[in-house]
């Protein structure tokens, strides 16, 4: 199989933790040969085409060497793999439409250009209300303060964060709640969500992946550290793997079927408690993690059932 996978520059990446990674070591072990590129290169004119590396690993701290370079158009993979980092900005929406236009070219893309664009990773959970905490999506500062009021407890995030940034835990009668509200809405310009904040996030922000519609059967529940409600990794929260409790298949199951079809390849669902809080599409990560505690190969899981769409 030659694969072709686009992602952040090779060299920004931290190969013990990194998923992007894990795929393409399990990929050169089943023997596929493996292609890079930044988004950047991509390109179209009016074939869609990319200025692409091919790489080896050394197995060393500069863990790859460029073994060939070429512009070739997209369907000429076999597989072509989205992993770009978010945020999911103006220049990430017209790569999804670049890969959409590749795809029309005979061009096999996971996840596809149309379901990236479909599924924004926070608004997606609206789809499945019974999953979910309760939520409002508003940016209207009158809407967000009354259902504040009403919940005493909640969460507030922008629709574009990653990693925990921006989140804020704001309770009735806050004294600080008219000031993180014109932040996050940018005085009302900006769209925000606002769930009512669960208790069981001190359990752990659990990290569900689900592979062509089939769980993992381990998920990787991140724990909040020293007083911080976010469980992020990257806002410091501790990287717990767990086997799937029975919530979290319930959960998994009911998404896969209704994301069935849908062009969703790789999907990662966060779980607080027995809540959907996220459904994370553009480039989900712990694989390494599950794999380093549990020994359960989730890369690759991936590459087995990637090989079968070949």
């Amino acid at each position: 199989m030659n694969l072709l996978i686009i992602a952040d520059p090779l060299s920004s990446f931290k190969i013990y933790k990194d998923t992007t990674f894990a795929i393409i070591r399990a990929a050169v072990a089943k023997g596929c040969t493996v292609w890079t590129c930044e988004q950047k290169d991509v390109f179209a004119n009016p074939l869609v085409q990319a200025k692409v590396q091919q790489i080896k690993l050394t197995g060393l701290a500069d863990w790859f060497t460029v073994a060939d370079t070429q512009t070739r158009s997209l369907a000429s993979f076999d597989a072509v793999l989205m992993r770009k980092d978010p945020p999911f900005d103006t220049e990430y929406f017209y790569a999804t439409h670049l890969l959409s236009r590749a795809q029309q070219q005979g061009a096999r893309c996971y996840n596809t250009g149309q379901s990236l664009r479909d599924h924004p990773e926070k608004l997606a959970i609206l789809e499945f209300p019974e999953l979910a905490p309760t939520t409002l999506v508003s940016g209207d500062a009158a809407l967000l303060k009354a259902f504040i009021a009403e919940h005493g407890d909640v969460i507030v995030k922008p629709l574009d964060g990653m990693g925990g940034t921006g989140i804020f835990r704001v309770k009735a009668g806050d004294a600080n709640t008219n000031v993180i509200l014109e932040t996050l809405t940018a005085m009302g310009t900006q769209t925000i969500m606002a769930q009512r904040y669960l208790p069981a996030i001190v359990e752990g922000d659990k990290r569900v992946l689900l592979i062509d519609g089939e769980p993992v059967p381990y998920c990787l529940a991140r724990i909040p550290q020293g007083g911080e409600t976010r469980g992020n990794l990257a806002a410091g929260g501790l990287g717990e793997a767990r086997p799937l409790s029975d919530s979290d298949w319930r959960i998994a199951r009911t998404v896969a079927a209704g994301l069935q079809g849908r062009g969703l390849f790789l999907v990662g669902l966060d779980i607080i408690g027995d809540k959907l809080t996220e459904i994370n599409v553009t480039s989900p990560t712990c694989f390494q993690e599950i794999f380093d505690q549990t020994g359960f190969d989730v890369a690759g899981m991936y590459v087995d059932k990637l090989l079968k769409h070949a």
